[in-house]
């Protein structure tokens, strides 16, 4: 409030900003039962004045570097930024997240292969685990269904989806539509509360937006199930994007272009990762860490090649 009360008084100097770093989040609290999963702090933050908040969600190492020069240059603000400190694979180069960064959210084309054409499903994400468990997702649908056409978009400025009107960060209505599209399904998987999305895009013209976030499921469990459990794991969204064209298959009321295989082979590739969820049930419990395919995972794609970051 005393930012804000301020923020217009041109005698006053601005302030250098207050800036959070919240590197003990939820998804990596696996042995800590619920006594530090809520990643409520976003949603309080996200009710304060829009001139004053940020909230920046970096999907790597060098995305939160680039964010947090930029918050400590920056003056008259609270920023808030979320980044695990456990090892995790480094997605873009300092210049690409430079500029990623600058722009706070973007498509990775090296994720996706719409072409620049209009997608079958638009598969978002904002945060470091969320991204890497949606990148688990995207290698999976280019195993089992390749001629899928699949958007990628990844968000670092959590107020990019905010409207212009209500937060001077919020994307125009045009740049918004040529992300999102204006119909097309959205699957988008979030680090927090899912409701802090949708109250951010009440005012978009694409409502199609199905989001994957905490849920207030959390117990002392391995890294992995921590995710299976709030559904924002790589199995997960395999089976909501499988449930997302088989509903687009069988509406009548409009034409679809989705390739005939997609649609036949859905519910067989639903079943599959419903299979592999039971079978990672059972190997938690037997010998109390994730699966070898799970932990050891890494992009696998001739477009982009990860490391693993400090």
């Amino acid at each position: 409030k005393w930012l804000q009360a301020t923020y217009n008084i041109p005698w006053r100097n601005k302030l250098a900003s207050l800036n959070f770093l919240l590197a003990s989040h939820v998804w990596r609290q696996d042995h800590n039962g619920f006594t530090h999963q809520d990643p409520g702090f976003l949603q309080h933050v996200c009710a304060k004045k829009p001139e004053v908040v940020r909230i920046y969600l970096p999907p790597d190492t060098n995305c939160l570097l680039s964010c947090m020069r930029h918050c400590l240059d920056s003056q008259h603000k609270i920023n808030v930024m979320v980044g695990g400190k456990h090892p995790s694979p480094q997605w873009l180069t300092p210049e690409e997240a430079h500029h990623h960064c600058a722009a706070g959210i973007g498509i990775w084309d090296w994720a996706s292969n719409d072409n620049g054409k209009e997608p079958d499903v638009i598969l978002a994400c904002a945060g470091d685990i969320p991204t890497q468990e949606a990148l688990a997702a995207v290698s999976i649908i280019r195993q089992k269904m390749p001629t899928l056409k699949l958007r990628f978009v990844n968000v670092v400025d959590l107020m990019r989806l905010h409207s212009p009107q209500r937060h001077p960060h919020g994307l125009c209505d045009m740049a918004f539509n040529s992300i999102f599209t204006k119909s097309k399904p959205v699957l988008f998987n979030f680090h927090a509360y899912p409701q802090i999305v949708h109250s951010l895009i009440f005012s978009r013209a694409n409502q199609n937006f199905l989001v994957k976030g905490y849920r207030e499921e959390g117990t002392i469990t391995t890294p992995f199930d921590m995710c299976v459990m709030n559904g924002i794991d790589r199995l997960h969204l395999v089976q909501d994007i499988c449930d997302i064209v088989s509903d687009d298959a069988t509406k009548t009321d409009c034409t679809t272009d989705l390739d005939a295989s997609i649609r036949w082979s859905a519910a067989h590739v639903r079943q599959e990762m419903h299979e592999r969820l039971s079978q990672h049930k059972r190997y938690i419990q037997e010998h109390g860490i994730d699966m070898p395919e799970i932990s050891g995972w890494e992009w696998s794609d001739t477009k982009k090649q990860t490391e693993k970051s400090p």
